[in-house]
């Protein structure tokens, strides 16, 4: 989609997108959705995930993703026809700590030796916090890189990064494991790593985003989760409102179906005059349809007024009949441009 020259960005100085957001709210689509509408006007983006379910692979319809940073896709051109380029990365533990070890200690071959007799893999499943300080680590890794990194034509530069990041319960407990072990580590290169992916993270260039669905549970959880990032000195970005049904009915009729105002006669009437065969069940079953929609409707604009009183900004996107795909995605992300988030 082409931008306007004019249109506000809500996120300017932004370089880090963290998307978290409670199990089943479709914060991995939310993701690739915004990763894509970042890749605009020439702009290069990498897609990180941390979960090990290889869930970019699958939205994309591509191989599963190996360590190693791979063109996916491209973005919508711009007006002048640039178009920037979407790179994922399948973040491993395992992977990253014989890359942290290489680059901080040059143990090259005596960190795959290590790898052959277990200990990466004690280190990143028993040690406690090990496994989100080299994940966290390989992050500020790639938003951080210098344009002349000297690690060879295969280090790209990113001019955004978006972390597909672990649910609102544990979002503030990953992003600030850094901070707990800088406190551990009172110096050497491990204190100073975990100082520097803290100052990212509690940084204008960071921002947290969180999706939610007009639901109870996980409109209380994301409010749980924005007090805990807030308290924790983390930036709160905004929230994603994902799979928004279709308003069928204006704010009157809404009215008139919940308080069982409706004529049955009159509906039966406009369904003859449709040239629609009419029977009492077909009427009585229409309206009760109707009465569970402004039901669910009512719930939906509760939660949505609870959602608002965050102070943050809210954008939505809606469920979508056909399931997700490329085209899906390329659709989601034109609406997270439309309202400002890229």
């Amino acid at each position: 989609m082409s931008a306007h020259p004019d249109r506000t960005v809500d996120w300017p100085q932004v370089r880090l997108h963290v998307v978290t957001g409670k199990g089943g709210t479709g914060k991995s689509t939310v993701a690739a959705a915004l990763a894509l509408a970042l890749a605009s006007s020439g702009r290069n983006v990498l897609l990180c995930e941390v979960e090990g379910r290889q869930g970019i692979a699958r939205m994309f319809d591509t191989d599963p993703l190996p360590y190693e940073e791979r063109r996916i896709t491209k973005g919508a051109p711009d007006q002048d026809g640039r178009a920037g380029q979407v790179h994922a990365l399948h973040i491993d533990p395992e992977s990253a700590l014989l890359e942290y070890l290489a680059m901080y200690y040059k143990l090259g071959r005596a960190g795959k030796a290590l790898d052959r007799f277990g200990v990466i893999d004690f280190a990143t499943t028993v040690a406690p916090g090990v496994r989100d300080v080299l994940l966290t680590g390989k992050v500020y890794e790639a938003v951080q890189r210098p344009r002349a990194s000297g690690r060879g034509r295969e280090a790209i530069t990113y001019d955004a990064v978006v972390l597909d990041a672990p649910p609102t319960g544990r979002i503030s407990q990953f992003l600030g494991v850094n901070s707990e072990v800088a406190g551990l580590a009172k110096v050497g290169p491990i204190k100073t790593q975990a100082d520097k992916v803290m100052a990212l993270l509690r940084s204008a260039h960071t921002a947290v985003h969180l999706v939610t669905i007009l639901e109870e549970m996980p409109v209380q959880e994301t409010s749980d989760g924005i007090a805990e990032l807030r308290s924790a000195g983390l930036p709160v970005g905004g929230v994603v409102v994902n799979l928004v049904r279709p308003q069928a009915l204006g704010a009157s009729a809404l009215a008139q179906v919940h308080d069982d105002e409706v004529d049955p006669t009159a509906v039966a009437s406009d369904l003859k005059r449709a040239q629609v065969d009419v029977d009492q069940a077909l009427v009585t079953s229409l309206l009760d349809e109707a009465r569970d929609h402004a039901v669910r409707r009512r719930l939906e604009d509760e939660q949505r007024d609870l959602v608002a009183t965050e102070g943050v900004p809210i954008y939505e996107l809606p469920r979508l009949a056909g399931g997700i795909d490329h085209g899906a995605l390329v659709e989601l992300a034109q609406l997270l441009r439309r309202q400002g988030m890229a």
